[in-house]
């Protein structure tokens, strides 16, 4: 990643140009919450506190701190000088607020992209690394074109082309982060059912298979399959992914549901479903039988 610029004022820091965030507002407004929540405890201030002195409730006020809201200029500018907070660094969190409040490219694909999916992708965009365990289907970063519409059709055929194109367009954009000289680090444990399911049939499966074995040679890409010799494991639980951030206080375990998701940040799940992944990539084949496997499925397509 680029290089990290720091302000200081008295042990806090805040991150600014060049940083892992310059692309996603979403990082923006969660490393804003962050500093001010810091900021907050260091002048030795409790919330009510802050609500005494600005009127805003402390729920509110702790939704800022998470970054689950973001932070109005208005509100920044009061709550400054009861930090303690003076030039240049109150400029510096301003400027951080305004690029919270900016679009994400995912705006541009509208409905296809609902609030509980863009708060990921926002974390997506800026993450170093993301580790996924996936039981059922090829993770969406790793799809064709035409294993993506499969999925699509399967799973919500009622859906009109248009949202299909752009939902596609999405997966193309996304895959962009694993290429290039910012390539996120993915690491991937896919269980054996997601290389047997034909999903859109022999030709597409085949085509995505081969995808897999062509991309699991990048450097930045660390491809496993959980084989069902293996018997019982740790992801019985379900798939899951791991967004991983130079700041450790940012690491993110993200659970996908049936029209929402659940985000897990506190240190103690994101410990424990670390150490389930890793716990995974130790029971799974290594990277080079796993391209043998991979392969081996492909062929036995065509000779399907």
């Amino acid at each position: 990643m680029g290089q990290i610029g720091r302000a200081h004022n008295e042990g806090w820091h805040l991150l600014t140009e060049g940083t892992m965030a310059d692309h996603s507002p979403t990082m923006r407004r969660r490393q804003l919450g962050a500093e001010l929540r810091d900021l907050r405890e260091k002048a030795g201030k409790t919330q009510e506190d802050v609500w005494e002195w600005t009127n805003v409730p402390t729920t509110t006020i702790s939704r800022y701190e998470t970054g689950k809201r973001r932070v109005p200029i208005t509100f920044l500018k009061a709550v400054l000088p009861l930090y303690g907070v003076g030039s240049p660094h109150a400029e510096a969190l301003e400027k951080l607020a305004r690029e919270a409040h900016e679009r994400g490219w995912w705006a541009a694909y509208g409905d296809t992209v609902p609030d509980w999916f863009a708060n990921y992708l926002g974390m997506e965009t800026a993450a170093d690394e993301l580790w996924t365990y996936e039981s059922e289907y090829v993770p969406g970063i790793l799809q064709t074109r035409r294993y993506t519409e499969a999925t699509r059709v399967a799973m919500s055929a009622a859906d009109p082309l248009e949202v299909s194109e752009r939902l596609v367009a999405v997966r193309a954009a996304r895959q962009k982060r694993l290429t290039g000289d910012e390539a996120m680090i993915l690491r991937a444990v896919l269980n054996e059912a997601v290389v047997r399911r034909q999903v859109g049939g022999p030709d597409v499966m085949r085509e995505q298979l081969a995808y897999l074995v062509e991309i699991a040679v990048l450097p930045n890409i660390t491809l496993q399959v959980l084989p069902f010799a293996t018997g019982a494991h740790p992801g019985m639980l379900g798939p899951f992914t791991a967004l991983r951030f130079p700041q450790e206080p940012l690491n993110t375990i993200y659970l996908e549901l049936d029209g929402g998701a659940l985000y897990w940040e506190k240190p103690l799940a994101v410990g424990r479903y670390t150490a389930t992944f890793r716990r995974l990539t130790e029971l799974a084949l290594n990277e080079e039988d796993t391209i043998s496997f991979i392969s081996e499925a492909e062929r036995s397509l065509d000779e399907g």
